[in-house]
């Protein structure tokens, strides 16, 4: 009876410990982005990201975070385009607006104070694009994006203040290999632990 007890004890400490280290939340922001490629105008452009966010504790200084988000990346066609892909592409588009369920996985080392580092790998699912870019109905776009994030985070008490860098590795042109084209981001986003 005693040890059964200590052991129910130890299991309840235990996972006090471990709920103490455990945060999820939900966050909010904007993405200054464009995409790489000669395509492409060289202009960073405005799109926006929701979503949630876990938090879990891996000592003092480290914190595992995995997100899960929406994000929308906006950009704009540049007359090169039709010089590259001639015939193909329809001359009343020129906006392009590509929607991800982004998935990235962050380790955050608290630096000093509230301030931690952030740096991992996202992986993004296209789940919505333009897929009348081309005349012929055809995918511009991979169905997939991977990329690396870096950033800051400052932790007000339940409140999240985020700046993070993302830049693409793959190329996500499914035309051809005649271009190469990659997402790049900054974001901005304010949050709130629960």
């Amino acid at each position: 009876m005693k040890t059964k007890l200590l052991s129910l004890l130890a299991v309840l400490l235990v996972s006090q410990a471990v709920m103490a280290q455990f945060h999820i939340g939900a966050k909010a922001g904007a993405n200054i982005n464009k995409i790489d490629g000669k395509s492409f105008k060289e202009e960073f452009n405005y799109g926006y990201h929701v979503g949630g966010f876990a938090e879990i504790g891996l000592g003092d200084k480290f914190i595992l975070q995995p997100e899960v988000l929406f994000n929308q990346y906006n950009t704009t066609v540049d007359s090169s385009f039709r010089n590259v892909y001639q015939n193909a592409f329809r001359s009343d588009q020129s906006k392009v607006k590509l929607s991800y369920l982004s998935i990235p996985v962050l380790l955050n080392y608290k630096l000093v104070g509230p301030i931690y580092l952030q740096a991992g790998p996202q992986i993004g699912i296209l789940i919505d694009q333009n897929k009348d870019l081309l005349e012929n109905g055809e995918d511009a776009f991979k169905s997939g994006d991977f990329s690396m994030l870096g950033g800051v985070q400052i932790k007000l008490s339940k409140f999240r203040v985020t700046g993070r860098y993302v830049v693409g590795l793959n190329n996500i042109n499914d035309i051809d290999d005649q271009d190469k084209w990659k997402n790049q981001a900054i974001q901005v986003s304010v949050g709130l632990a629960l």
